[in-house]
C-alpha cells in the first residue's frame, strides 16, 4: 500500500511540475489562468491523498478550503473577463 501513495505522490509531482511549466510559458491569460486552476486541484489531490496517507480528517478540511478558494477565483476571473478584460483607463 505504501508503494501507491509513493506513485500517487510521484505522478502528482510530475503534473505539478509540467502544469507550472505551461504557467509561465502559457502565451495568453486565459491558458496562464488554466493553468494556475489545474495547479490548485492538484495541490488539492496531494493534499487529499497526504491526508488518507497520515490517517489525519483536519488534511481534508485544508483541501475543501483550497478547493473552494480555487473555485472562487475561476468565478472572479470569468466575471473579469466578461466584462472585457484589462482595460487602458
Amino acid at each position: 500500500m505504501h508503494i501507491v501513495y509513493l506513485l500517487t505522490f510521484g505522478l502528482l509531482s510530475i503534473a505539478f511540475v509540467l502544469i507550472f511549466i505551461r504557467l509561465i510559458l502559457g502565451p495568453t491569460l486565459p491558458d496562464r489562468v488554466v493553468a494556475l486552476e489545474l495547479l490548485a486541484t492538484v495541490a488539492v489531490a496531494m493534499t487529499g491523498t497526504y491526508a488518507i496517507f497520515t490517517d489525519r480528517s483536519s488534511f481534508i478540511d485544508v483541501a475543501i478550503v483550497a478547493a473552494l478558494t480555487a473555485f472562487l477565483g475561476a468565478i472572479g476571473f470569468a466575471r473579469f473577463l466578461e466584462r472585457g478584460g484589462p482595460r487602458d483607463d
